[in-house]
């Protein structure tokens, strides 16, 4: 069982470590093609965020996001090949800031092309981080099912 449980961990952790492997091989002087996709995104999003609280989202560098997405897919995902809860932490955290501005569905309307793809991303993205939360879940309940059990006193 913990070797199964070990190569669905590889097998899931994999989508997180190639992409941020391509990120970092792709990643130039702008931020790559991650860069590119993600200013207008980016820029959409602050001011529809800024018209509905009325508040100045400051000027965020494009290329420090793209690094930040980088590390946290990266490192999150050699964490969680390990079993580590931090490792998931990242990833859910990586999953639930980027998804709504790279899948920006919202922006088409259903009869546009780009909408289904958009929203087809957006979805499985909502299914990786359901994935992660739930291992989250698994793994703090076995410690503490683990910590509840203790040596039984023989009474005679």
């Amino acid at each position: 069982m913990g070797f199964a449980s070990f190569v669905g961990r590889v097998c899931f952790a994999s989508i997180f470590i190639l992409s941020a492997w391509q990120m970092f091989n792709e990643f130039g002087v702008d931020g790559g093609p991650a860069g590119k996709e993600l200013a207008p995104k980016l820029n959409l999003a602050k001011k529809h965020l800024s018209s509905q609280f009325h508040v100045n989202f400051p000027d965020i560098e494009v290329r420090q996001l793209v690094l930040t997405a980088i590390a946290m897919k990266g490192l999150g995902a050699i964490l969680f090949v390990f079993g580590h809860g931090f490792g998931a932490f990242l990833l859910i955290v990586y999953l639930l800031v980027s998804t709504p501005i790279l899948h920006d569905f919202y922006n088409y309307g259903p009869d546009e092309p780009r909408y289904n793809i958009l929203l087809g991303d957006f979805l499985q993205c909502v299914a990786q981080c359901g994935a992660l939360i739930f291992f989250w879940g698994m793994k703090n309940s076995i410690t503490k099912r683990r910590k509840k059990k203790g040596p039984k006193s023989k009474t005679a």
